[in-house]
């Protein structure tokens, strides 16, 4: 071959060459993209969902900062002048509205908001915070250890003040723990702020140690370390399935809730990504499957309501004001920390 056409076969190459390598550079920066999340899910609970994300955005890459609702509220707070997250996800809205109130979330609407259930959202439009599924208050029992201790099953808040509870009973400190506050919260709403109190001194009598988990009362009633813990009803089903003892009481009063919601954080430059995410977080894959294991979510699932759970589970739900929870959060908790905060766990 002539030498002259080696050297232009060459030039081809080299042209062609540093073409694909201009071409592939937006892919290779796509590829980095990083968003940080903030979130109070469970951690069992994240690995099964962020895979529907990886598999619809590989190119996102998501670092997640997990714990408890109240770390998280505080982190947030204690963050404003300088925010690390770009994105909350599911944590509770009452400590959103927090937020919301110190100017802290970018209103943002996510597609498929119009489906979205009004008590689910911030009216607001756009919203600072949009929903994804609620969780709510349940106890823990394990059977074994209160067959034992010739314990009755309580059927109700009212039943765990009773006497023979004493030293039984575990449930989470609401200054750290979602769960406990809104426990607490409704509480407070159901009998009056008086009563309430007075009712949450007798069950007080009975606890044995207050949690800085939510999860932790479930999990240590699975144990056998206590028969009774105040927790959430889908961390009883998730022990039970796991082979323990443990049987989930609603609470015949009806039992306290919250949203776990999702929002953007506002931040001098806001990443695209974030905003993808949040597209993503109530889109109808990942719907599906917050449906498969609790059974109040943003717009129907499809899924049938999870087992073990009342077949209207709605109606379980106490009448809650989340503005009111809000609003006299810090209250509520400074009061409740002066009462009761001897019998929490370290740190």
């Amino acid at each position: 071959m002539p030498f002259a056409l080696v050297r232009r076969n060459a030039r081809i190459r080299l042209v062609v060459l540093v073409f694909c390598c201009l071409m592939l550079a937006p892919c290779a920066g796509a590829a980095a993209e990083e968003i940080v999340v903030y979130t109070a899910l469970e951690d069992d609970e994240i690995p099964k969902y962020l895979e529907v994300f990886k598999k619809e955005h590989p190119g996102i890459v998501v670092k997640v900062v997990r714990d408890s609702t109240g770390i998280v509220t505080a982190k947030l707070l204690a963050e404003k002048a300088n925010p690390q997250a770009d994105v909350v996800w599911g944590t509770a809205a009452t400590s959103l509205l927090l937020c919301k109130e110190a100017g802290m979330l970018e209103p943002f609407a996510p597609k498929g908001l119009e489906k979205v259930k009004p008590i689910m959202r911030d009216p607001a439009n756009p919203p600072s915070w949009v929903g994804i599924k609620a969780w709510e208050t349940g106890f823990c029992v394990n059977t074994i250890e209160a067959q034992a201790l010739k314990l009755p099953i309580p059927e109700s808040f009212a039943d765990l003040t009773q006497p023979v509870y004493k030293g039984h009973v575990t449930m989470p400190n609401p200054a750290s723990s979602g769960t406990g506050f809104l426990t607490v919260s409704a509480i407070l709403q159901m009998m009056g702020e008086e009563k309430g109190w007075q009712y949450l001194d007798r069950l007080h009598a009975n606890i044995a140690r207050y949690t800085h988990s939510g999860s932790k009362p479930c999990k240590m009633a699975g144990a056998g370390e206590v028969p009774i813990g105040i927790s959430f009803a889908y961390r009883g089903f998730m022990q039970k399935q796991k082979g323990e003892p443990v049987r989930t009481v609603f609470p015949k009063e009806g039992s306290g809730w919250d949203v776990e919601a999702n929002a953007l954080v506002k931040k001098p430059a806001i990443k695209p990504a974030a905003k993808v995410f949040l597209d993503w977080a109530i889109g109808e894959p990942v719907m599906k499957e917050y449906g498969k294991i609790y059974p109040v979510t943003a717009y129907p699932s499809g899924n049938p309501v999870p087992e073990g759970y009342p077949k209207e589970p709605e109606t379980q739900l106490i009448k809650n004001d989340f503005d009111w929870a809000a609003k006299n959060r810090d209250r509520i908790l400074a009061e409740w920390t002066r009462r009761y905060d001897s019998k929490s766990e370290p740190k």
